[in-house]
């Protein structure tokens, strides 16, 4: 009558299942497959969102203009109304005339002039020096701003 504390006898109602191991190894086919499909769609793509105004260009023989060692012409008006050609300061009546030699001296009347106005300045003063720049003959002249930031 009496039960036998074998071996086997605490086991008999239960099942061991044993569990395949857990992999620790990533399955790299599906993200290379990804990645060689998007590379695909930006290669496509990058061509079609760099095209500007289709513009037909003439071609010439002439050498490309090497202006990495020029110093860009800048003239700033202050709050004050004071003109400056590059850090020093000028009259107004003595600007196109240095602007003159000094365009001539670097090879050339077609040469970018900036303009740079404090935005508490009058617009009549930044206006006055654009009228004698343009006057002059000087046609590459730009406004100089600042990216907005924010909003």
């Amino acid at each position: 009558m009496g039960m036998s504390g074998g071996a086997h006898s605490g086991s008999f109602g239960k099942r061991r299942h044993r569990r395949a191991a857990v992999m620790s190894e990533i399955n790299v086919t599906p993200m290379v497959d990804v990645m060689l499909v998007l590379l695909i769609i930006f290669m496509v793509s990058a061509p079609l969102l760099t095209v500007g105004v289709p513009i037909d260009l003439p071609q010439t023989q002439a050498a490309s203009l090497d202006q990495a060692d020029k110093e860009p012409l800048a003239i700033s008006v202050n709050t004050k109304g004071q003109v400056f050609l590059q850090n020093s300061e000028i009259k107004i009546d003595d600007l196109v005339p240095k602007l003159k030699a000094i365009t001539e001296a670097r090879g050339g009347n077609d040469e970018r002039i900036y303009v740079r106005g404090d935005k508490s300045v009058d617009y009549g003063t930044v206006m006055k020096v654009m009228g004698r720049l343009s006057a002059a003959g000087f046609r590459k002249v730009a406004l100089v701003t600042e990216v907005e930031q924010g909003s």
